[in-house]
């Protein structure tokens, strides 16, 4: 009895391998996806691998998903739903939209669905995807939606189909996989509804997947998108257990593998971001070789801006490093202008500089050639703004300045309204870097004012998918400037809101709790030192702070047995 419930879940999920003592599955072992069954009217030999190319397509692997959906129209001309899958595999709802000839590609193998014959369920599957092929974009002149990957393109294409998927959905009632694009569709219709801050949605979709959840655990659509449904700060903790769980549902997906951390990341838990952000670089790397590609994946890309990220949370310089290393020697990546590139190649060195302070490291921070900064000049602009708070630090207000002009140039140069967020994010940036070259030429009060304003807007704008955190949070520069101010009052309040919104991070934890001992609150700033002492546990020995903390406890504990 035992052996046979083993082998039938190994078949579909990772966590069997220690569940049964069987040995890890291999780097690129891409046929353990998820538990998916998704009935189809084509030849019964092929059903295995629709269920697997559907199982991909939850997971966002669009390639390799479409690479099956291809085989199975070669292999059985008469499969409606291969043609169906093909056109699912080019608009990828909450990810980036397709390019003119991705789309191209969606809608005739939406059009080929619609002339094979198929039975009324799959009809309506085909009829959902049509309706978002035929239905004219919108994405240029309204606020657009954003995701991990970028902008989601025209809400009235992702409402259209969303429509069609409800009158499926009360066809089919009782069908688990309409059930799942249900709430999926509902979904799509909260990230393409930016205004809404009520993430009404969101959390409906978040709802019906739970009850998905309980009643298919193994299910990779249902884990993936109950945490993109609570991948805010006030619903995070409602994703923890399926994001526990979905990188063993897909043990070799590399989106599967990197999505718990948008959920560890909002909850401050580092080490479990960095778990899953190496073994999704590792999967995205064994994916290359698999393809015989020599150019970086962005997915890898993606994970390791979020393993930079939590390795500097912990203090962990040396391996921050060799993220840092690892990006400057990208020279191509696939594909070649995808979005999540070119952030990620601008954020993980503006990052490495600045949560260190290495202010002189972050005024000299070199911008290699890229081509993606012609296509995003605001990733462009991370790394000037990261040159003028190291120049406004170090008193070089007139590089500092030049650095802000660039910043300024380059805002003018970010036109397109699918990326309206990070110019309005730039914008702020540059209020940051302007208050800092206002505080260097002595005029502090304005330089309060302008980083409580600028802070203010930062925390309405939010965070953005596509970054575990901002560079530098403008409120936690706000509390290091009260800090140096000699205003620990203010300095710790202002630490304190940061802490709320990103929790654990380290330089917001060790201000607070020096705040806290400057104001003779040894309570609170215990407590924060503490906290800080435990989550660099890995820390180089090298971190000033991680000395400070230890002796601070140390001597409370001397005092105490005193």
């Amino acid at each position: 009895m035992r052996s046979s419930w083993c082998l039938a879940v190994l078949f579909f999920a990772a966590w069997s391998s220690q569940v049964c003592g069987a040995d890890r599955f291999a780097p690129g072992e891409l046929r353990v996806a998820g538990a998916v069954s998704f009935p189809i009217s084509c030849n019964a030999d092929e059903q295995p691998a629709f269920n697997r190319a559907v199982a991909l397509l939850h997971s966002f692997f669009y390639e390799e998903s479409r690479r099956i959906f291809s085989t199975i129209a070669e292999r059985d001309p008469t499969c409606a739903m291969a043609q169906w899958g093909i056109a699912e595999t080019w608009w990828h709802p909450i990810w980036a939209p397709p390019q003119r000839e991705e789309f191209d590609a969606g809608k005739a193998a939406a059009d080929r669905a619609v002339a094979i014959k198929a039975t009324p369920r799959e009809r309506a599957f085909i009829a959902a995807i049509a309706a978002y092929y035929a239905t004219p974009d919108t994405s240029t002149d309204q606020p657009v939606g954003q995701s991990c990957h970028g902008p989601i393109g025209g809400s009235a294409r992702v409402f259209a189909y969303g429509d069609a998927i409800e009158k499926m959905y009360r066809q089919f009632p009782g069908d688990f996989e309409v059930r799942v694009f249900h709430a999926f569709a509902l979904l799509s219709e909260g990230y393409a509804s930016p205004t809404d801050v009520t993430l009404a949605h969101q959390k409906e979709a978040g709802q019906l997947l739970e009850q998905l959840w309980k009643e298919n655990p193994h299910h990779p659509g249902v884990a993936h998108y109950i945490i993109h449904s609570y991948d805010y700060p006030t619903l995070a903790e409602r994703a923890l257990p399926a994001a526990r769980s979905y990188a063993a549902i897909a043990p070799w997906v590399p989106h599967a593998l990197h999505m718990p951390s948008h959920i560890f990341t909002r909850l401050g838990m580092w080490d479990e971001s960095i778990e899953s952000n190496r073994a999704s670089a590792e999967a995205s790397r064994a994916y290359a070789a698999q393809r015989k590609r020599s150019a970086v994946e962005v997915e890898e890309l993606h994970a390791l801006d979020y393993l930079m990220y939590s390795y500097l949370q912990e203090g962990r310089d040396t391996e921050a490093r060799a993220v840092y290393d690892e990006a400057a020697q990208v020279r191509e990546t696939f594909p070649p202008m995808d979005f999540v590139g070119a952030y990620a190649l601008a954020a993980i060195p503006a990052r490495y500089a600045l949560e260190r302070e290495a202010w002189r490291d972050a005024a000299s921070l070199s911008i290699p050639e890229r081509a993606q900064w012609a296509r995003y000049p605001f990733t462009e602009a991370m790394l000037e703004y990261t040159h003028a708070l190291g120049r406004a630090h170090l008193g070089d207000v007139e590089g500092a300045t030049q650095a802000l002009a660039r910043m300024r140039s380059l805002q003018s140069a970010s036109t397109d309204i699918r990326f309206e967020y990070f110019r309005r994010h730039l914008e702020l940036q540059a209020q940051a870097a302007e208050a800092w070259i206002a505080h260097a030429q002595g005029h502090d009060d304005k330089a309060v004012a302008m980083l409580r304003a600028a802070a203010d807007s930062e925390d309405a704008l939010g965070k953005h998918p596509v970054s575990p955190g901002a560079l530098i949070p403008v409120r936690e520069q706000l509390g290091a400037l009260l800090l140096g101010m000699k205003r620990p009052h203010e300095a710790l309040d202002a630490y304190d809101a940061e802490l709320k919104i990103y929790p654990a991070r380290f330089r917001s934890l060790y201000g607070a709790a020096v705040a806290a001992e400057q104001v003779a609150d040894s309570a609170t700033a215990r407590d924060y030192f503490s906290k800080l002492v435990k989550q660099a546990e890995h820390a180089d020995a090298s971190r000033e702070e991680i000395t400070h903390a230890k002796a601070y406890l140390a001597s409370k504990t001397v005092a105490i047995d005193d």
